[in-house]
């Protein structure tokens, strides 16, 4: 099968699209015919191996463990392994697995359910990573309750995206923080507010829950933007130097938080099968539906992920084999 290969660390340059041995599923397991896989900004560091973290985290010290890059995916359900039950081989699916950058991929069982009607198959590639980690910040670490004042910065991003429909699906009065470029696209996702972070400054006003999802301010910034009483939840970081990243900013939180009134959480989110589910429940309803930049040929994920790490990218990349 083709897909894109990492041998060693480096620059996206060092991907390759080549033929490489088509995965069999194991127990428990389903392998997919891939048609189009979403692009995280994970990818980025999976593929450098930056944060120097990342490779301590078992992702391998030298060189990746899982040659083929990916998560993401939509698909059809080409093979089960023993004891699966929860799809069938024809089925149309979407959730997570191993190299999905790939015309063929391994998933597990659980982390696959059928793909909603009403998304494309690029649109359902774009869902759990993203839609995932905005879930479990908006609804877990923020606990987000309806008629609260709830702030998004990074608002058109992939998880930012996901984050502002999720708070408004729930209840809440929510505000996007973007640039100028990508304020039509967060008052389409249904904010109630646009902040222009380029001219503005959105910590003129307080809100019940802040979700950081930038990873570039200060905790002194995000919490002049909280009530007295208010939740910050930072998903993820950036720019913080080649071991840890940015996850300072998350240290930081968990170290200040018993001492202030504020209440501070870094998320370290991970795919959860019911995670997939309520994102399903919710996207059959229509209180949520994937926002695609756009799409590239699998050959061309070079181009993607460097598209989605320079920042020019307005909701989810996603590649079609």
């Amino acid at each position: 099968m083709k897909a894109i290969v990492q041998d060693r660390y480096g620059s996206p340059d060092v991907l390759e699209f080549r033929d490489t041995a088509r995965p069999s599923p194991g127990a428990g397991e389903v392998l997919v015919r891939v048609h189009a896989a979403g692009v995280d900004p994970g990818v980025w560091h999976l593929t450098t191996g930056k944060p120097y973290l990342v490779r301590l985290l078992g992702f391998g010290l030298r060189r990746p463990k899982q040659p083929v890059r990916g998560l993401d995916f939509a698909g059809t359900v080409e093979e089960t392994g023993d004891g699966v039950t929860r799809v069938r081989p024809g089925d149309e699916v979407f959730g997570v697995g191993d190299g999905t950058f790939a015309e063929y991929a391994v998933a597990k069982a659980d982390l696959v359910a059928a793909k909603p009607n009403r998304l494309s198959f690029g649109q359902a590639a774009a869902v759990l990573v993203s839609g995932g980690t905005a879930l479990q910040a908006v609804r877990d670490a923020g606990r987000v309750r309806p008629g609260q004042r709830v702030l998004v910065i990074g608002a058109a991003g992939g998880v930012g995206s996901f984050a502002v429909q999720l708070a408004k699906a729930f209840g809440a009065e929510v505000t996007g923080v973007c640039s100028t470029a990508k304020t039509d696209l967060v008052r389409t996702l249904g904010a109630d507010d646009v902040v222009d972070y380029t001219r503005e400054d959105f910590a003129v006003k307080r809100y019940d829950l802040v979700v950081d999802t930038a990873g570039l301010r200060s905790l002194t910034t995000l919490r002049r933007a909280l009530t007295e009483r208010g939740t910050l939840v930072i998903v993820g970081g950036e720019n913080g130097g080649k071991w840890l990243g940015g996850i300072q900013r998350v240290l930081r939180a968990a170290l200040l938080n018993p001492f202030v009134r504020h209440r501070l959480s870094g998320l370290v989110s991970r795919e959860r099968g019911a995670d997939l589910d309520d994102l399903r429940d919710l996207i059959e309803a229509g209180k949520l539906t994937p926002a695609l930049d756009r799409t590239y040929p699998l050959a061309d994920a070079v181009a993607a992920i460097g598209h989605l790490h320079a920042g020019r990218a307005a909701g989810k990349v996603v590649l079609i084999p």
